[in-house]
Protein backbone atom coordinates (compact mmCIF):
# COMPACT_ATOMS: atom_id res chain seq x y z
CA UNK A 1 0.00 0.00 0.00
CA UNK A 2 1.32 3.43 -0.96
CA UNK A 3 1.11 6.09 1.74
CA UNK A 4 -0.54 9.31 0.63
CA UNK A 5 1.12 12.75 0.87
CA UNK A 6 -1.29 13.70 3.68
CA UNK A 7 -0.12 10.74 5.83
CA UNK A 8 3.60 10.53 5.07
CA UNK A 9 4.48 14.23 4.90
CA UNK A 10 7.86 15.07 3.37
CA UNK A 11 9.62 18.38 2.90
CA UNK A 12 10.79 19.60 -0.50
CA UNK A 13 14.17 17.90 -0.02
CA UNK A 14 12.42 14.57 0.81
CA UNK A 15 13.24 14.88 4.51
CA UNK A 16 10.62 13.85 7.07
CA UNK A 17 8.31 16.74 7.93
CA UNK A 18 9.01 17.72 11.57
CA UNK A 19 12.45 16.27 12.24
CA UNK A 20 13.80 17.59 8.92
CA UNK A 21 15.94 14.44 8.54
CA UNK A 22 16.81 12.21 5.60
CA UNK A 23 17.09 8.45 6.19
CA UNK A 24 20.89 8.57 5.89
CA UNK A 25 21.06 11.22 8.64
CA UNK A 26 19.94 8.84 11.38
CA UNK A 27 21.99 6.31 13.33
CA UNK A 28 20.41 3.10 14.64
CA UNK A 29 21.38 4.04 18.20
CA UNK A 30 19.53 7.16 19.32
CA UNK A 31 19.59 9.27 22.46
CA UNK A 32 16.55 11.46 23.05
CA UNK A 33 16.61 14.55 25.24
CA UNK A 34 13.82 17.00 25.96
CA UNK A 35 15.75 20.26 25.77
CA UNK A 36 17.17 21.21 22.34
CA UNK A 37 20.17 22.78 24.10
CA UNK A 38 20.99 19.40 25.67
CA UNK A 39 21.72 17.90 22.24
CA UNK A 40 25.08 19.66 22.14
CA UNK A 41 25.71 18.68 25.76
CA UNK A 42 25.64 15.06 24.57
CA UNK A 43 27.38 15.38 21.21
CA UNK A 44 30.31 17.32 22.70
CA UNK A 45 31.56 13.94 23.94
CA UNK A 46 31.52 12.42 20.44
CA UNK A 47 34.79 11.76 18.62
CA UNK A 48 33.27 13.10 15.39
CA UNK A 49 30.07 14.94 14.44
CA UNK A 50 28.92 14.45 10.86
CA UNK A 51 25.55 16.21 10.96
CA UNK A 52 23.69 18.99 12.74
CA UNK A 53 20.10 19.75 11.78
CA UNK A 54 17.22 21.49 13.48
CA UNK A 55 13.62 22.53 12.97
CA UNK A 56 11.37 23.95 15.67
CA UNK A 57 12.23 22.17 18.94
CA UNK A 58 13.56 19.11 17.10
CA UNK A 59 17.36 19.26 16.85
CA UNK A 60 19.57 16.35 15.78
CA UNK A 61 23.31 15.71 15.93
CA UNK A 62 24.74 12.50 14.46
CA UNK A 63 28.31 11.38 15.03
CA UNK A 64 30.52 8.63 16.35
CA UNK A 65 31.96 7.70 19.73
CA UNK A 66 34.41 4.82 20.15
CA UNK A 67 33.54 3.69 16.64
CA UNK A 68 29.77 3.60 17.28
CA UNK A 69 27.43 5.83 15.28
CA UNK A 70 24.90 7.67 17.48
CA UNK A 71 22.20 10.26 16.88
CA UNK A 72 20.99 12.68 19.56
CA UNK A 73 17.48 14.02 19.00
CA UNK A 74 15.59 16.59 21.08
CA UNK A 75 11.90 15.91 21.52
CA UNK A 76 10.67 18.93 23.41
CA UNK A 77 8.38 18.37 26.39
CA UNK A 78 5.47 15.94 26.55
CA UNK A 79 4.11 12.81 24.92
CA UNK A 80 2.39 14.83 22.18
CA UNK A 81 5.89 15.54 20.89
CA UNK A 82 6.94 11.92 21.49
CA UNK A 83 4.14 10.87 19.12
CA UNK A 84 5.70 13.03 16.39
CA UNK A 85 9.31 12.05 17.06
CA UNK A 86 8.84 8.29 17.35
CA UNK A 87 6.59 7.92 14.34
CA UNK A 88 9.05 9.94 12.27
CA UNK A 89 12.12 8.09 13.58
CA UNK A 90 10.47 4.82 12.60
CA UNK A 91 9.47 6.20 9.20
CA UNK A 92 13.09 7.16 8.51
CA UNK A 93 14.26 3.55 8.80
CA UNK A 94 11.19 1.49 7.90
CA UNK A 95 9.45 3.39 5.09
CA UNK A 96 10.82 3.85 1.57
CA UNK A 97 10.37 7.56 0.89
CA UNK A 98 10.68 7.12 -2.88
CA UNK A 99 7.92 4.53 -3.24
CA UNK A 100 5.99 5.61 -0.09
CA UNK A 101 5.73 1.97 0.96
CA UNK A 102 6.66 0.10 4.13
CA UNK A 103 9.92 -1.80 3.78
CA UNK A 104 9.62 -5.62 3.96
CA UNK A 105 12.62 -5.93 6.31
CA UNK A 106 12.29 -3.88 9.46
CA UNK A 107 15.12 -2.02 11.21
CA UNK A 108 15.16 -2.07 15.02
CA UNK A 109 16.38 1.09 16.73
CA UNK A 110 17.95 1.34 20.19
CA UNK A 111 16.53 4.46 21.83
CA UNK A 112 17.64 5.84 25.20
CA UNK A 113 16.00 8.83 26.84
CA UNK A 114 18.29 10.88 29.05
CA UNK A 115 16.15 13.20 31.11
CA UNK A 116 15.50 14.85 34.44
CA UNK A 117 12.86 13.80 36.92
CA UNK A 118 11.39 14.33 40.36
CA UNK A 119 11.21 11.55 42.95
CA UNK A 120 8.11 11.08 45.10
CA UNK A 121 9.66 8.74 47.67
CA UNK A 122 11.76 10.15 50.49
CA UNK A 123 14.45 7.46 50.21
CA UNK A 124 15.47 8.38 46.62
CA UNK A 125 18.48 10.73 46.83
CA UNK A 126 18.83 13.97 44.91
CA UNK A 127 21.34 13.68 42.01
CA UNK A 128 20.93 9.88 41.82
CA UNK A 129 20.20 7.92 38.62
CA UNK A 130 17.03 5.91 38.01
CA UNK A 131 16.13 3.59 35.14
CA UNK A 132 12.41 3.31 34.41
CA UNK A 133 11.56 -0.40 34.56
CA UNK A 134 7.91 0.50 34.09
CA UNK A 135 6.24 3.66 32.84
CA UNK A 136 2.68 4.61 33.78
CA UNK A 137 1.09 7.10 31.40
CA UNK A 138 -1.52 9.52 32.69
CA UNK A 139 -1.50 11.28 29.31
CA UNK A 140 -3.76 9.08 27.18
CA UNK A 141 -1.52 8.87 24.09
CA UNK A 142 -1.41 5.09 23.79
CA UNK A 143 -5.21 4.78 23.80
CA UNK A 144 -5.23 6.25 20.26
CA UNK A 145 -3.41 3.11 19.05
CA UNK A 146 -4.27 -0.60 19.12
CA UNK A 147 -2.04 -1.08 22.13
CA UNK A 148 -3.45 -3.62 24.60
CA UNK A 149 -0.76 -6.11 23.55
CA UNK A 150 2.06 -3.94 24.96
CA UNK A 151 0.32 -2.81 28.14
CA UNK A 152 0.57 -4.23 31.66
CA UNK A 153 -3.21 -4.15 32.02
CA UNK A 154 -3.31 -5.71 35.50
CA UNK A 155 -1.07 -2.95 36.89
CA UNK A 156 -3.18 -0.14 35.45
CA UNK A 157 -6.38 -1.79 36.71
CA UNK A 158 -4.90 -2.06 40.21
CA UNK A 159 -3.87 1.61 40.16
CA UNK A 160 -7.29 2.79 39.01
CA UNK A 161 -8.85 0.98 41.97
CA UNK A 162 -6.19 2.20 44.42
CA UNK A 163 -6.48 5.84 43.37
CA UNK A 164 -10.27 5.86 42.95
CA UNK A 165 -9.43 7.24 39.52
CA UNK A 166 -11.90 9.74 38.08
CA UNK A 167 -13.77 8.61 34.95
CA UNK A 168 -13.28 12.15 33.63
CA UNK A 169 -9.55 11.45 33.24
CA UNK A 170 -7.81 9.21 30.72
CA UNK A 171 -7.31 5.64 31.97
CA UNK A 172 -3.65 5.18 33.02
CA UNK A 173 -1.62 2.75 30.91
CA UNK A 174 1.54 0.88 31.92
CA UNK A 175 4.38 -0.35 29.67
CA UNK A 176 7.63 -2.10 30.60
CA UNK A 177 11.10 -1.16 29.38
CA UNK A 178 13.14 -3.26 26.95
CA UNK A 179 14.95 -5.67 29.24
CA UNK A 180 17.87 -6.44 26.92
CA UNK A 181 18.77 -2.76 26.43
CA UNK A 182 18.16 -2.16 30.13
CA UNK A 183 20.68 -4.83 31.05
CA UNK A 184 23.32 -3.14 28.90
CA UNK A 185 22.80 0.17 30.71
CA UNK A 186 22.40 -1.16 34.24
CA UNK A 187 24.99 -1.14 37.04
CA UNK A 188 25.08 -0.73 40.80
CA UNK A 189 24.89 3.04 40.25
CA UNK A 190 21.37 2.69 38.88
CA UNK A 191 18.09 2.30 40.77
CA UNK A 192 15.17 0.62 38.99
CA UNK A 193 11.79 2.26 39.38
CA UNK A 194 8.32 2.89 38.05
CA UNK A 195 7.99 6.28 36.39
CA UNK A 196 4.71 8.17 36.06
CA UNK A 197 4.44 10.25 32.91
CA UNK A 198 2.20 13.27 33.44
CA UNK A 199 0.33 15.35 30.90
CA UNK A 200 1.53 18.60 32.48
CA UNK A 201 4.04 20.06 34.92
CA UNK A 202 1.82 21.90 37.40
CA UNK A 203 -1.67 20.56 38.19
CA UNK A 204 -1.04 17.06 36.79
CA UNK A 205 2.00 16.79 39.08
CA UNK A 206 0.10 18.23 42.09
CA UNK A 207 1.94 21.57 42.00
CA UNK A 208 -0.19 24.43 43.29
CA UNK A 209 0.48 28.07 42.40
CA UNK A 210 -2.92 29.79 42.02
CA UNK A 211 -5.19 27.02 40.70
CA UNK A 212 -6.99 24.49 42.88
CA UNK A 213 -6.54 20.78 42.16
CA UNK A 214 -9.32 18.31 41.40
CA UNK A 215 -7.59 15.71 43.61
CA UNK A 216 -5.48 17.03 46.47
CA UNK A 217 -4.38 13.51 47.38
CA UNK A 218 -3.00 12.42 44.00
CA UNK A 219 0.67 12.58 44.96
CA UNK A 220 0.01 10.54 48.11
CA UNK A 221 -1.94 8.00 46.05
CA UNK A 222 0.96 7.67 43.64
CA UNK A 223 3.54 7.30 46.42
CA UNK A 224 1.49 4.70 48.30
CA UNK A 225 0.66 2.49 45.31
CA UNK A 226 2.12 -1.01 45.38
CA UNK A 227 1.19 -3.94 43.16
CA UNK A 228 3.41 -7.02 42.97
CA UNK A 229 6.89 -5.56 42.27
CA UNK A 230 5.59 -2.20 41.04
CA UNK A 231 6.08 0.87 43.24
CA UNK A 232 5.89 4.37 41.78
CA UNK A 233 9.18 6.22 42.26
CA UNK A 234 9.27 9.36 40.13
CA UNK A 235 7.43 11.75 37.81
CA UNK A 236 8.29 13.19 34.37
CA UNK A 237 6.58 13.87 31.02
CA UNK A 238 7.77 11.56 28.19
CA UNK A 239 8.67 8.00 29.21
CA UNK A 240 5.28 6.28 28.84
CA UNK A 241 4.93 7.52 25.27
CA UNK A 242 8.48 6.41 24.51
CA UNK A 243 7.92 2.91 25.88
CA UNK A 244 4.50 2.48 24.33
CA UNK A 245 5.36 3.61 20.81
CA UNK A 246 8.75 1.89 20.82
CA UNK A 247 7.13 -1.45 21.66
CA UNK A 248 4.33 -1.01 19.13
CA UNK A 249 6.84 -0.12 16.41
CA UNK A 250 9.27 -2.91 17.34
CA UNK A 251 12.11 -0.81 18.76
CA UNK A 252 14.06 -1.11 22.03
CA UNK A 253 13.76 1.76 24.52
CA UNK A 254 15.00 2.65 27.99
CA UNK A 255 14.53 5.85 29.99
CA UNK A 256 17.41 7.10 32.17
CA UNK A 257 16.39 9.68 34.78
CA UNK A 258 18.57 12.09 36.70
CA UNK A 259 16.70 12.81 39.94
CA UNK A 260 16.89 16.57 40.43
CA UNK A 261 13.93 17.02 42.78
CA UNK A 262 12.50 15.08 45.69
CA UNK A 263 8.86 16.06 46.10
CA UNK A 264 8.50 14.13 49.36
CA UNK A 265 11.29 16.14 50.99
CA UNK A 266 10.78 19.41 49.12
CA UNK A 267 14.38 19.33 47.88
CA UNK A 268 15.95 20.37 44.58
CA UNK A 269 19.48 19.69 43.36
CA UNK A 270 22.13 22.35 43.92
CA UNK A 271 24.12 21.01 40.94
CA UNK A 272 21.58 20.05 38.26
CA UNK A 273 23.89 20.68 35.29
CA UNK A 274 26.74 18.62 36.72
CA UNK A 275 24.48 15.72 37.70
CA UNK A 276 22.78 15.60 34.31
CA UNK A 277 26.15 15.67 32.55
CA UNK A 278 27.32 12.78 34.70
CA UNK A 279 24.31 10.72 33.57
CA UNK A 280 25.09 11.62 29.95
CA UNK A 281 28.69 10.41 30.32
CA UNK A 282 27.57 7.24 32.11
CA UNK A 283 25.03 6.39 29.39
CA UNK A 284 27.45 7.05 26.53
CA UNK A 285 30.06 4.83 28.15
CA UNK A 286 27.57 1.99 28.56
CA UNK A 287 26.25 2.35 24.99
CA UNK A 288 29.70 2.29 23.42
CA UNK A 289 31.32 -0.43 25.54
CA UNK A 290 31.67 -3.84 23.96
Amino acid sequence: MQLSPSELILNADKSIYHLNLLPEDLAETIITVGDPDRVANVSKFFDTIELKKGKREFHTHTGTLNGKRISVVSTGIGTDNIDIVFNELDALVNIDFETRTIKPNRTVLDIVRIGTSGAIRADIPIDSFLMSEYAMGLDGLLHFYDSDSVQELDVSKAFVAHANWSPNKSVPYVVKYDESLGEKLFSNRIRLGTTVTNIGFYGPQSRVLRLKLSDNDLQDKLASFEYKDVKITNLEMETSGIYGLAKLLGHRAVSMNCILANRANGEFSTKPTESTEELIKYTLEKLTSS
